[in-house]
C-alpha cells in the first residue's frame, strides 16, 4: 500500500488553512484460492438508462456478498447482536473493468483480507459466469463498532478466528 495525502480545502476563505489527511491506495487483491462463492444474476432493477448494471448495484452487490458469507460463517445479525457489536462499512474502493447486463449470471467473490483491532478489509471478485471475465474488483474497509454507542471495539477471538484472512489465502 502506498500512502498519499489529499487536500480537502478549496482555500475558499482568505484565512483558511488546507487540511491535508492520509488516503491509502489499496489496489485489490486478485481472487484468493478459497472465497465464498455468492451466484447472482443482474436484474432490471440492477441497470441503469445506459442500458447496463449501475454503478451503486455493484456496491450493492459486495454488500449482499459480505453478509452471505458472514452468515455462512455463523455470523448473522442476531449473533452480532448478542456480542454486543457489529461491522459499519466505511469505504468502499471498486476498479470497474466491464459491465454488466440484465440477465448475466455472476459469481459474487468475496473474502476477508485483513482483521486488526476495530478494523477489517473485504475484497471482491466479480466474475461474469459465460466468459470468466472479471468484470469488477472491490475492497470494503470495515469498522467493528458497539451497537449502543456506535464506537470502535476489538473484535472477539470468536470473530478473529472466524474471519481469518488465512482461511481463505
Amino acid at each position: 500500500m502506498s500512502q498519499v495525502w489529499i487536500c480537502h480545502s478549496l482555500n475558499i476563505y482568505p484565512d483558511s488553512i488546507p487540511c491535508y489527511t492520509p488516503v491509502m491506495r489499496r489496489t485489490p487483491t486478485p481472487s484468493a484460492t478459497k472465497p465464498f462463492v455468492l451466484p447472482y444474476t443482474v436484474t432490471e432493477d440492477d441497470i441503469d438508462a445506459q442500458g447496463r448494471a449501475n454503478n451503486v448495484a455493484y456496491i450493492q452487490w459486495m454488500n449482499v456478498a459480505a453478509i452471505a458469507h458472514s452468515h455462512a460463517l455463523g455470523f448473522d445479525h442476531q449473533r452480532f447482536v448478542a456480542l454486543g457489536a457489529m461491522f459499519v462499512v466505511r469505504r468502499h474502493e471498486i476498479d470497474y473493468r466491464l459491465p454488466a447486463f440484465a440477465g448475466d449470471v455472476l459469481e459474487l467473490k468475496t473474502w476477508p483480507t485483513l482483521m486488526r483491532a476495530a478494523t477489517a478489509h473485504r475484497a471482491h471478485e466479480m466474475v461474469r459466469q459465460s466468459d470468466g471475465a472479471v468484470i469488477a474488483r472491490g475492497l470494503n474497509v470495515w469498522g467493528y463498532v458497539a451497537i449502543d454507542t456506535g464506537r470502535p471495539l476489538r473484535m472477539p477471538p470468536e470473530v478473529l478466528e472466524a474471519f481469518d484472512p488465512a482461511k481463505f489465502a
